[in-house]
């Protein structure tokens, strides 16, 4: 099995992640309330950004296969954090999808997408998601 990335520390509380396939590269950088400078995503801020990533893809996947699209579909998330341990304890998250002409079936399965990407799927149940879905302008 191949490695998936390759994560470096820089110092200065910065690393950096090279995504072995593409060579796609990301910096990190502490946040600003964990001694950081907020100059780049912080670790949590990608943990934030890949749940709403996993989300779009696999409802893009699903509306693919049923024929229709959601392109132009944006995704807000919120990264709420908590103490002791400092953890990520909840995101709020707000689906936006463009048009407002959808069908109960494709309705369903954007819901069925949003609670199903293998990102949610691998979240420990104690982290709290409160999801709102809209549909018209993003």
């Amino acid at each position: 099995m191949m490695e998936t990335v390759k994560t470096t520390y820089l110092g200065n509380l910065r690393t950096e992640a090279i995504h072995i396939q593409s060579g796609a590269k990301i910096i990190t950088d502490a946040p600003t309330d964990n001694h950081g400078k907020g100059c780049a995503f912080s670790p949590t801020d990608l943990f934030a950004a890949s749940y709403a990533s996993c989300a779009l893809t696999i409802i893009g996947i699903a509306t693919e296969t049923h024929g229709f699209d959601i392109d132009g579909a944006v995704v807000k998330t919120t990264k709420v954090m908590g103490e002791n341990p400092r953890r990520i304890k909840e995101l709020i998250v707000e689906f936006t999808f463009p048009g407002d002409n959808y069908s109960e079936k494709e309705l369903r399965v954007i819901e069925g997408a949003i609670r199903n990407c293998p990102v949610a799927n691998s979240l420990s149940e104690s982290l709290r998601i409160t999801r709102t879905v809209r549909f018209g302008r993003t």
